[in-house]
């Protein structure tokens, strides 16, 4: 027995208003990642990067972004230090972290994202064929140069990378119940 098409039409339509997006930013003193998935799907994409500009501008951004992309949750990644306690970074994430939820308006959970810079680097150059190219901070570290041909950026794969973490907690999170 056929269903009724108009009201299977109004029931798609529904699942469409009901869906929205997740987003994980990967935080940076000048850069922030982003990464989306879609809360259908639940597939972790990079997006873009989103050079810093000041505070206000930067939640002003991210505020915008979140509304244009229906975002309903926000997920920020904290670099803890390889023994799990939080150095100066992971102070600022959650600081900035505190900043989005109250600016931007939506429920913010923060994610431990230790290594995922690294390993956002292993997926460009491995699985992307992509070679990194490192510059020399004034403090002597190396952090990666922006990517000539303006895809992804390593911040970006960062984020979805720590939005895959979130996604497959909060996945195991409805299994054990």
């Amino acid at each position: 027995m056929k269903g009724n098409p108009a009201k299977s039409g109004i029931l798609e339509g529904e699942r469409a208003a009901a869906a929205f997006r997740i987003m994980a930013l990967d935080y940076g003193r000048t850069k922030i990642g982003i990464a989306l998935a879609d809360s259908e799907a639940r597939i972790a994409q990079p997006y873009d990067t989103l050079e810093r500009i000041n505070r206000n501008e930067d939640m002003r951004r991210l505020r915008e972004l979140a509304g244009e992309l229906r975002v309903r949750q926000i997920v920020v990644g904290v670099p803890l230090r390889l023994d799990g306690t939080p150095g100066d970074m992971a102070e600022e994430a959650v600081r900035f972290a505190e900043r989005v939820r109250k600016q931007v308006g939506v429920p913010v959970e923060m994610v431990d994202e230790r290594l995922t810079s690294w390993e956002a680097e292993r997926i460009l150059e491995e699985e992307l064929g992509r070679r990194i190219v490192h510059e020399e901070t004034a403090h002597g570290r190396r952090k990666p140069a922006k990517a000539a041909d303006g895809r992804y950026t390593v911040d970006a794969v960062a984020a979805m990378l720590i939005l895959r973490e979130y996604l497959a907690r909060a996945s195991q999170n409805k299994e054990s119940r």
